[in-house]
């Protein structure tokens, strides 16, 4: 089966509400190849090693969370993205990206698959007030110490994740994928036992020690792989195409 390029897109920006959402880069197709689309290949990032895998698996488009083409950027086509942009356009590859409607989509949001991987139910945002909020609040089933959600989350993610140990019982969780350690704040106004994220910055270790909440940063790239698989997923059954997720490890 194949569907049109031009219809994949429109379903994926129509699911992620990309209308509704500002953002520091463009959301939907970066870059446009074949009309017709067989094969996705996703990723967490559209790296190099990411499209030469994708060529090699013969792929229509490539779909991912971490695109081009961001606020401030150098615009000149040089070097690195040369390459980048060439591969694509070479093979006739699409490239559809989609940042922040994909980190807060209630359904196939990095968000909230990551609280499927972890076992923990969402019950809202982080921020109820801010429209553009993107972390959630919510619970462990039962209460477990920083140390076995520690552990936890190493199993789940595959990596052992910094941790500033703060709360001894941990039950009430914020969490926010990827670079989010500023959020700290907000978990701390929130009343819950330990904060989430990708990335930590020196600062954040203090936040947690002062106000005795556990933190723990599991990877930027550890923590936004679940996403763009599940929307992936979605786009394949949706229109009876296929699609494979390619994991390219980063330790950060």
């Amino acid at each position: 089966m194949a569907v049109a390029l031009s219809t994949l897109v429109a379903e994926a920006d129509r699911y992620l509400n990309v209308g509704k959402i500002a953002d520091y880069c463009p959301n939907g197709l970066q870059v446009e190849g074949r009309a017709q689309v067989r094969r996705i290949v996703s990723g967490v990032t559209a790296s190099q090693a990411l499209l030469d895998a994708a060529v090699e698996a013969g792929a229509d488009a490539v779909l991912v969370h971490h695109g081009y083409f961001w606020k401030n950027e150098d615009p000149r086509v040089l070097g690195m993205k040369q390459r980048r942009l060439r591969t694509l356009l070479l093979h006739d590859i699409s490239l559809l990206a989609y940042h922040l409607p994909l980190d807060v989509h209630p359904e196939v949001g990095n968000n909230m698959q990551l609280a499927k991987v972890l076992g923990l139910v969402a019950e809202g945002p982080l921020e109820p007030d801010n429209p553009r909020s993107v972390g959630l609040v919510g619970a462990l089933e039962a209460p477990l110490t920083p140390a076995e959600f520690k552990s936890r989350i190493q199993l789940a993610l595959g990596r052992e994740p910094l941790m500033v140990e703060g709360a001894a019982s941990i039950q009430r969780v914020a969490w926010c994928t990827g670079g989010a350690q500023g959020y700290i704040e907000q978990a701390v106004a929130a009343g819950v036992d330990a904060y989430l994220t990708g990335e930590v910055s020196e600062q954040t270790v203090h936040v947690a020690r002062e106000n005795g909440i556990s933190f723990f940063a599991a990877g930027h790239h550890a923590t936004e792989r679940y996403g763009v698989q599940a929307l992936g997923e979605y786009l394949a059954r949706q229109f009876a195409i296929e699609h494979r997720f390619i994991d390219c490890p980063n330790p950060a």
